[in-house]
C-alpha cells in the first residue's frame, strides 16, 4: 500500500510527487483510490479552500477545421454531425458569454476551430473581447484560437485577454499517433508565446486516447514544466465519425486517479475537470470536486454537458461555493434569472434536436421516428445510429444543438 497521505504531506512542505509516486498513484487499485482522493483533497483545500471556479465556453467558429486530430469532432474528414458555422458576430459572442456570466462564470473561454488565427481573425476576437469587457468588466477572458504567429499573443494581451488555452493533450512520444498536421513542439511553442506576452497559460490533457501510464505521467510532468496557471483534464468523448469512435478506456475510478495524480504533481495549479466528465466520471463527479477546483458550466464546444443548473446544484450540495459568489445563494439567483427570461425550469436539461433534414443534420429524434437515429432510450441501450450494436458500456457523445450557433437558449 502506498502512503498517499505522506506524499501529500511532502507536497504541502514544498515537495510535490515525483515520477515514481505519480505512477504509483495512477496505477493504484480501485480499493486504494479513495485514500488517494483523500490525500489529493488536502492539497485542494489548502490551496483553494471550498471554492470552485466556473468557466463558460463560447464556440466562436465551429467545425471546418483543416487539422487531423483523431479525437476531434471538428477535424478534417470528420463525419460527426456537429454544428458547423463560420465566425459569429460580436454581439452574438457577447450575448452568449452573458449567459455563462449570469450563471456564475468568472471566466469566459472564447474558442475557434482551426490550426491558428490569421491577423484578421485576431482582430475579430479583439473586438469581441473589448465589447465583452465593456459590458462585464469583472470577467476574465481566455482565448483558444490554435497555434499563434508572432505578435498575436501580444495583440490579444493588449486587448484585455487574460489567458490563453492551448493543450498539450498527450505526451510527446504519443503525439504523432494523435495528430500529423502539426507537432507537439508547435503546441509547446504557442504556450511559451502566450506566457511571454503576459497571458496566463492554460494547458492540459485529453486522456483515454490509448496512451500508456508512463506516457500519461510524461504528459503531466511536461505540463508541470510549462509552469502554466491552470490544467484542464478532458476525458475522451469518442464521437461517431472520428477515428477514435468506440474507444472506451476509462472508468470513473480511473478518472479520479488521473485527477488526483495531477493534483499531487501540481498541487497549487487550477485543476479543471473538463470535457467528458459527465460521460466518464458519471456519479463520481461530486467526489471529483474534492480534487479539482474548476469546471466548465453546461455544454462544451460540440457536445452537450450536464445542465448549468445541475452543475451549480452539484457545487452547492458538495459544500462548495462558486468562486466570486461566496456571499450569495447563486443557485437561487440563477433560477430567478432563468424564470425572468422565460425558461421553464422543468425543462432546463431538455435538448431541442434539429428537425430531420434540417441544415446541420438531424439532432437525433427524441422518438426515433425518422428511422435513422435512435431514440434516447435506444441510445442508452447500446444501439448505433443506423443500426448495429456496440458494447453495452460504450456511450456516444450527444451533439450540442443549443446555445451559440443556434436559435435555442443554452443548456441551462
Amino acid at each position: 500500500m502506498i502512503d498517499f497521505s505522506a506524499i501529500a504531506d511532502r507536497a504541502l512542505a514544498g515537495q510535490p510527487a515525483n515520477r515514481d509516486e505519480a505512477l504509483a498513484a495512477l496505477t493504484a487499485s480501485d480499493a486504494e483510490t479513495f485514500a488517494l482522493v483523500d490525500a489529493a483533497s488536502r492539497l485542494r483545500r489548502h490551496y483553494f479552500g471550498n471554492t470552485v471556479k466556473v468557466n463558460y465556453l463560447v464556440n466562436l467558429k465551429s467545425g471546418l477545421c483543416p487539422e487531423d486530430c483523431t479525437y476531434c469532432s471538428q477535424r478534417l474528414g470528420s463525419e460527426a454531425e456537429v454544428l458547423k458555422y463560420s465566425w459569429i458576430k460580436t454581439d452574438e459572442a457577447v450575448k452568449q458569454a452573458g449567459y455563462g456570466i449570469a450563471g456564475g462564470a468568472s471566466r469566459v473561454c472564447m474558442v475557434a476551430s482551426g490550426k491558428g488565427p490569421t491577423d484578421r481573425d485576431v482582430e475579430r476576437v479583439v473586438t469581441m473581447v473589448e465589447d465583452l469587457k465593456e459590458e462585464h468588466p469583472q470577467v476574465e477572458v481566455c482565448a483558444c484560437l490554435g497555434i499563434l504567429k508572432d505578435g498575436q499573443a501580444d495583440r490579444l494581451k493588449q486587448a484585455g485577454v487574460d489567458a490563453y488555452n492551448h493543450n498539450l493533450n498527450t505526451s510527446e512520444d504519443h503525439y504523432a499517433d494523435i495528430c500529423t498536421t502539426h507537432t507537439y513542439a508547435d503546441r509547446v511553442n504557442t504556450v511559451h508565446s502566450a506566457k511571454e506576452a503576459g497571458l496566463s497559460a492554460c494547458s492540459g490533457l485529453i486522456v483515454g486516447m490509448g496512451e500508456s501510464d508512463e506516457q500519461l505521467v510524461d504528459a503531466i510532468f511536461a505540463l508541470k514544466d510549462l509552469e502554466g496557471d491552470s490544467i484542464p483534464v478532458n476525458f475522451l468523448m469518442p464521437f461517431e465519425g472520428t477515428p477514435l469512435a468506440g474507444t472506451w478506456e476509462l472508468t470513473p475510478l480511473r478518472c479520479l486517479r488521473i485527477l488526483a495524480t495531477v493534483r499531487l504533481v501540481a498541487p497549487e495549479k487550477e485543476l479543471r475537470m473538463a470535457g467528458g466528465r459527465e460521460m466518464h466520471l458519471r456519479s463520481l463527479q461530486p467526489l471529483a470536486l474534492h480534487v479539482v477546483n474548476s469546471l466548465f458550466l453546461g455544454d462544451y464546444l460540440t457536445s452537450t454537458g450536464q445542465s448549468a443548473l445541475d452543475d451549480l446544484k452539484m457545487i452547492r450540495d458538495g459544500g462548495f461555493v462558486v468562486l466570486g459568489a461566496e456571499d450569495r445563494d447563486l443557485v437561487a439567483e440563477h433560477e430567478d434569472y432563468l424564470r425572468a427570461h422565460g425558461v421553464d425550469l422543468a425543462q432546463e436539461t431538455a435538448v431541442a434536436p434539429a428537425p430531420c433534414g434540417a441544415s446541420g443534420g438531424c439532432g437525433g429524434c427524441s422518438s426515433g421516428a425518422c428511422g435513422t437515429h435512435p431514440s434516447a432510450g435506444e441510445a442508452g441501450a447500446g444501439v448505433r445510429p443506423g443500426g448495429g450494436q456496440r458494447a453495452p458500456e460504450v456511450l456516444v457523445p450527444e451533439i450540442r444543438r443549443r446555445g451559440v450557433g443556434t436559435d435555442a437558449t443554452p443548456n441551462f
